[in-house]
């Protein structure tokens, strides 16, 4: 049997940052929203014990359990898909804040050049600079008409930084909070890179370097560098996430409820709108109906994309004519970069999770590519995140993989070795995409999502380009040996890599070539919206965060304003 709640004015499928972010919004509006999370409450007072590396970062203790619901993957369409079994490339996140209970940190704002990417390049370079299997576009929305949200965003969870980035899109006023420290480490970083004739500037960090009262009142701390962020909760309240900020922002409104242990299965639909959702409660297994004027879904990538396929909202995308929009533009990140082997002893062991300086030097179209087989680039940092000893066996070329002379290695140069990664930015191609599989279940009997995803010739080049120059600026650092990473075969879904997976929700100009518009408004269901990474026509050379956060606040102007006036809101 369904029990049918009473109706509320928005509802939310999710509840992180966007979630959060929408419900804020809408609360202080007067609007009646109610968040469903599948997961359970959390919070500061939960992440007291959180010091334990293998509970956390290897156990994946905050993170989607697969047992119940996973994702099937293959390199091609002509492999078979398999189900994901455990945690890899990407950490999928559960629970109140989702990712963003576990991220590190680090807040950026895609670059002018990202939004307009398609007419940029094309302006510069020709139309033939891609070959027309990547289906790069334009997102619908210009950098300046979302800097507002960046703003808001920064200043509702007190972004540390300096305005020192000579490639960065104008800001409308400066970080809230001055940047962290900068470590004896850091500053060799920025020696070499000034040396070669870079740009270095301090990374911006949700850990934040003083504490802070947000403009909703909510209280930040200062972060205390324990070098425990990704993969963990902050036991002082000093990583700026939902649970410390947006939520309780909108439970002090008095007009927001969250219902925990709330899996949505399906969004129901009537005509040209939707009506409300249905969900599984996942301890019970009783099933309810949340009628709702307006529906966001606020969940990750992934799932945001699989409740719009199962619940049959939108074109699928179709690899083999290119029609369709729904499950496109999927990509990834490429991750260029270099190691290096010092003589002497280091801190590595201390940190944070956005501890940083960063160079833009190589990222989008800051560099030329007039000779280049590819485009866009990467933003290269040397993070000091703290080195876990678990996970943190850096050892040198032709060392053994055990046994004593692996041990005796490992000891070495536990504290005697940096890294300059580089995020490349992913382009899409009409390869890679998302679909439901025909085979696999969940739980509750939905089907799976179906991944399809494999590196592209554009994302070999942009490494093996990128990896030099991250070598050069080890080199310049005075290590003893110089380690490029690896090139780049077909994409396995196993090591883990980054949580910055983008695409098949993508936002646009018009709904032959989008999901949603540029308030992340459904092109076919007016008082649906769906926000989130899964926005990005394409990925970018950064951690995608802060440009969701952007979009989130974007997306909560066109909520209320479709909830005061109706329609379309382009």
């Amino acid at each position: 049997m369904v029990t049918t709640l009473d109706s509320v004015d928005v509802v939310t499928v999710g509840v992180g940052w966007t979630g959060g972010i929408i419900a804020a919004e809408c609360a202080k509006q007067g609007l009646q929203v109610v968040g469903l999370e599948r997961g359970r409450e959390r919070g500061t007072e939960d992440f007291s014990i959180v010091h334990d590396e293998y509970r956390y970062a290897i156990r994946y203790e905050l993170m989607q359990d697969l047992s119940r619901e996973t994702i099937t993957f293959r390199n091609s369409r002509d492999q078979r898909a398999l189900p994901m079994r455990q945690m890899g490339s990407f950490l999928l996140g559960e629970h109140l804040g989702g990712a963003g209970t576990h991220w590190n940190g680090q807040t950026w704002r895609f670059l002018p050049y990202d939004f307009e990417i398609k007419t940029m390049t094309d302006e510069k370079y020709g139309p033939g600079k891609l070959p027309e299997e990547y289906t790069i576009q334009d997102w619908g929305i210009t950098y300046d008409e979302l800097e507002p949200y960046f703003d808001k965003f920064e200043k509702v969870a007190g972004i540390s930084g300096e305005d020192a980035n000579p490639f960065a899109g104008q800001r409308s006023s400066d970080y809230p909070t001055p940047p962290m420290k900068k470590t004896p480490l850091l500053q060799r970083f920025e020696t070499a890179t000034t040396n070669l004739g870079y740009s270095p500037f301090m990374l911006p960090s949700a850990n934040l370097s003083e504490p802070y009262e947000n403009p909703d009142g909510q209280q930040i701390n200062a972060c205390q560098y324990c070098g425990f962020c990704e993969r963990f909760g902050c036991e002082y309240g000093a990583k700026t996430s939902p649970e410390i900020t947006v939520v309780p922002a909108a439970r002090e409104t008095g007009n927001y409820n969250i219902t925990f242990n709330a899996n949505v299965v399906e969004v129901l639909k009537e005509g040209d709108r939707v009506t409300g959702v249905r969900y599984i409660d996942t301890v019970t297994f009783e099933e309810f109906i949340q009628p709702a004027e307006v529906v966001v879904l606020t969940s990750y990538v992934m799932n945001n994309a699989k409740l719009l396929m199962v619940s049959d909202i939108g074109e699928m995308y179709d690899p083999e004519t290119g029609n369709g929009t729904l499950g496109k533009n999927y990509a990834y990140q490429i991750l260029p970069g270099a190691s290096g082997f010092f003589e002497e002893q280091m801190n590595t062991f201390m940190g944070a999770g956005a501890l940083g300086m960063s160079i833009d030097d190589f990222n989008g179209d800051n560099f030329d590519h007039s000779d280049l087989d590819f485009i866009h680039g990467a933003s290269f940092s040397m993070t000091q995140t703290g080195s876990r000893p678990i996970a943190t066996n850096p050892v040198p070329p032709d060392t053994p993989s055990w046994g004593a002379d692996f041990k005796r290695a490992s000891i070495e140069n536990y504290t005697r070795t940096l890294n300059v990664g580089g995020q490349g930015a992913s382009m899409p191609h009409r390869d890679n995409y998302m679909t439901l599989d025909s085979t696999y279940r969940d739980i509750y009997g939905v089907p799976l999502l179906q991944l399809t995803y494999n590196f592209t010739d554009q994302d070999r080049a942009l490494h093996s380009y990128l990896t030099e120059r991250a070598a050069e600026i080890m080199q310049e650092m005075g290590a003893q040996t110089v380690v490029g990473g690896n090139p780049i075969s077909d994409y396995d879904i196993v090591p883990y890599q980054t949580t910055h997976n983008t695409g098949g929700t993508i936002m646009g100009a018009e709904p032959e070539t989008s999901v949603v518009n540029n308030y992340l408004q459904h092109w076919d269901y007016e008082n649906l919206f769906v926000v989130g990474a899964g926005n990005f026509a394409h990925n970018g050379g950064y951690n995608p965060t802060g440009t969701v956060g952007a979009l989130a606040y974007r997306c909560a102007d066109g909520v209320i304003q479709y909830s005061q006036n109706g329609g379309s809101l382009v």
